[in-house]
């Protein structure tokens, strides 16, 4: 058999260099690399367009920015033609703070401040240390303190003249504090190998997960005071609370589970051969994997959580959105509602787009 000489390495065609602007490279390539992409691009920018010179024409060019007060005359001039921005600075304070007493509202926008401040102050991870967690017990002190008041020569307020966005704040923050340990407790006993402690996670995830919080709602606010004894009262926004915890905490179970079986068996038989016991091991080396692989679902359920609490309205309880719509009865301002929802909305949209450029870094991060 004759043996089979190497062929020599014929030349290899030179790469030809990619010359021109990259920005007209990436059009080219994602926006008009056929004809069918081509045409559906221009039809789609020609619609964007007109969208945004419509819009721009009605909130901005012809829009009414400020009238003198209670007067909305101008207002209803440009009716149809101009948006009607005077209606911000006019119930502004009532949409933000509800029926707080008006001369005491400084209370719940320091409240709202030191919410936004310790946000802020927990997402730096060089601060993730046992003070972090007194300075929220502290902060938390002090905001009920402000809010309630009866101390410090701060006069009372109860929760029924509670409103806005504080209430907001105040129902997706313990929702999502309480809400977030229950589940982890939760997905845990999913998991155990104790048959009660089992069944007893599997009933309360498929029960809460098998209604809507609308009527989780009703049941905390009709229902539950039945269940206490005589002359026992719990508030309303109390018991808003609980069912926004208790429902919170079964849709986190749930993923925080399917980060439980994201982690691989050997982690599992590494912190049993180190001889951890059963809550440092998943303290230590299990959740944090856990956790790591379901951030993107796990804000998900936080934007959704913090957008649901507007459902509390059903119960009475005036909320950012309810205090909007409570806003636009006065009959002078009424044929505006459009702009106070816009309002609203961009407020909506400000911490829930925070909550998810935050998951983005946070998930960048926590893979080096």
């Amino acid at each position: 058999m004759t043996a089979i000489t190497d062929m020599p390495d014929l030349p290899r065609a030179a790469r030809r260099p990619q010359i021109g602007n990259p920005v007209l490279r990436w059009l080219r390539t994602n926006l008009f690399s056929s004809i069918p992409n081509s045409i559906l691009t221009v039809v789609l920018l020609a619609v964007l367009a007109k969208g945004v010179i419509s819009f721009v024409q009605w909130g901005i060019a012809n829009a009414v920015w400020l009238t003198p007060a209670n007067d909305s005359s101008a207002c209803k001039a440009v009716r149809g033609l101009g948006a009607c921005w005077a209606i911000i600075p006019e119930k502004y304070r009532f949409i933000l703070f509800g029926t707080y007493p008006f001369d005491e509202q400084w209370r719940p926008a320091l409240s709202v401040a030191l919410f936004i401040a310790l946000y802020y102050l927990s997402t730096r991870r060089a601060l993730w240390r046992r003070e972090l967690a007194l300075l929220w017990i502290g902060a938390l002190a002090l905001i009920s303190a402000l809010m309630w008041g009866g101390v410090f020569g701060l006069s009372f307020v109860s929760q029924d003249r509670w409103g806005g966005l504080p209430v907001t704040l105040i129902l997706a923050t313990f929702g999502l504090a309480f809400g977030f340990p229950l589940g982890i407790l939760v997905a845990l006993g999913r998991r155990s190998k104790l048959p009660a402690i089992r069944s007893l996670s599997v009933l309360y995830v498929e029960l809460i997960r098998g209604v809507p919080l609308v009527s989780l709602l009703f049941m905390a606010s009709v229902m539950f005071p039945l269940f206490m004894p005589s002359g026992f009262n719990i508030d309303k926004l109390l018991r808003a609370q609980i069912a926004i915890i208790l429902f919170a905490g079964a849709y986190l179970a749930e993923v925080i589970r399917g980060g439980l079986q994201a982690v691989p068996r050997g982690q599992y038989e590494a912190a049993d051969a180190l001889g951890l016991s059963y809550w440092r091991k998943h303290r230590l080396i299990v959740l944090p994997q856990a956790i790591r692989h379901v951030i993107p679902p796990l804000v998900n359920t936080f934007i959704a959580f913090f957008k649901d609490t507007s459902l509390v309205l059903i119960i009475g309880i005036f909320d950012l959105l309810t205090t909007a719509k409570t806003a636009i009865i006065d009959p002078a301002w009424q044929q505006f509602s459009v702009e106070v929802y816009i309002f609203v909305a961009a407020i909506y949209f400000v911490f829930c787009f925070a909550m998810s450029r935050y998951s983005r870094s946070l998930e960048a991060t926590s893979g080096r």
